[in-house]
């Protein structure tokens, strides 16, 4: 069955990517773009896919483009846009962090917000929370990312929890690191500020943990099981892909408990 459904950050990255494969599927997209020039490059994809996007600009940050979220009507909310920044977060300008915040946590809470109200009004409807593998577990050199998305993992469970008796679905899926261009920018970002004739942290540190962008996965595996979790009536509630991904964050959790210092 045909589904109306509203992807934030569908010019780049795995929100492209799903919001045309969700039309393959018959689903009509309500692709929420950053910028202007993100509507035309992405019309012109999914003309070459062979579908057809309703395309908007919205910036999440922006009161005035959040009213958007409520001019349209949709079944399914999907809160995708995020940024992120590497770097030691001992050391991290704590207004660089601020900004994620401002974009992953608050931005994504007003438009959640806007979603949720519509939904409790119609009682029905469904909300994805674009989490991260990060979202559960805490990796050096990546805390400010990290903790945005720990509070977009306390935000589903909580809002999961209160929304039931609205008939409103939530969930998160929480991906591993996938080959997008992402990753590779969030760990750019700190050359914006870090020196290492001026910063304790050594940079050969950083540099083991950026190894990672050499094992990062086909970005094409996540668009399609985020386009079979996002169309699907019923899921779990949290979606951690590829396997080995899900595997490590409950490794993870449990080395919390038994950790010492």
């Amino acid at each position: 069955m045909s589904k109306t459904i509203f992807i934030t950050g569908a010019g780049t990255g795995l929100g492209k990517g799903t919001a045309i494969g969700l039309a393959k599927k018959g689903h009509h997209v309500i692709a929420a773009v950053e910028i202007m020039a993100q509507i035309t490059s992405l019309r012109e994809e999914a003309e070459a896919a062979g579908v057809t996007l309703e395309v908007i600009k919205l910036d999440i940050t922006n009161e005035r483009d959040q009213q958007l979220i409520d001019e349209y009507d949709y079944d399914i909310f999907v809160a995708n846009a995020a940024i992120g920044e590497g770097g030691p977060i001992a050391e991290i300008p704590v207004d660089r962090v601020r900004d994620i915040f401002e974009t992953n946590v608050f931005s994504t809470l007003e438009n959640a917000q806007i979603a949720a109200n519509k939904f409790m009004k119609k009682e029905k409807g469904k909300i994805i929370f674009l989490s991260s593998v990060a979202g559960l577990v805490g990796m050096p050199y990546l805390a400010a990312y990290a903790s945005s998305k720990h509070a977009i993992e306390a935000f589903a469970k909580a809002m999961k929890a209160e929304l039931e008796e609205f008939n409103v679905q939530v969930a998160t899926i929480n991906p591993g690191p996938y080959n997008t261009g992402f990753n590779d920018r969030m760990f750019e970002e700190k050359w914006k500020w870090y020196n290492p004739k001026e910063n304790l942290t050594p940079e050969k540190s950083m540099s083991n943990m950026e190894q990672l962008l050499d094992n990062q996965y086909d970005p094409e595996d996540m668009i399609a099981k985020m386009v079979e979790v996002i169309e699907a009536d019923h899921h779990a509630f949290r979606t951690a892909y590829p396997q080995e991904i899900e595997d490590q964050m409950k490794d993870e959790e449990q080395k919390s408990w038994d950790a010492r210092v």
